[in-house]
């Protein structure tokens, strides 16, 4: 068992978009990323993904569907297979829950892909 106070955990990660892993329950990994400007469009075949908001604005694009805005201390779950792109602007953190093992960028491979997530300090 391990502590994370989330300031401290946000305060360690340097670079936008990079998932790092705050802990593991029942095979889903909790994960916290800095976030500003446009994430890639992608989707997860076998996973549902929830953002989670604790700091800033995510803005959650969909094709053929309306946009939903996250305010700090809201959530989504964005259902598996449904494609989507985060939008932070200005900066956000966001929790991420999601089954171990998960792609931060789903069925995209590109720059900014994490096979791995970091373990995160804090």
């Amino acid at each position: 068992m391990e502590k994370v106070t989330l300031s401290d955990a946000f305060e360690s990660i340097d670079e936008q978009w990079d998932p790092h892993l705050a802990g593991e329950l029942n095979g889903q990994a909790v994960k916290l990323a800095k976030a500003e400007g446009e994430f890639v469009w992608h989707s997860h075949a076998d996973a549902d993904e929830l953002f989670f908001v604790t700091d800033g604005r995510l803005r959650i694009e969909f094709r053929g569907r309306d946009d939903v805005v996250l305010e700090a201390g809201e959530l989504l779950v964005v259902p598996r297979g449904i494609e989507h792109r985060p939008v932070a602007e200005p900066e956000a953190n966001i929790l991420l829950f999601e089954p171990a093992g998960t792609r931060n960028t789903g069925d995209v491979e590109n720059e900014l892909t994490k096979e791995e997530p970091e373990r995160v300090d804090g």
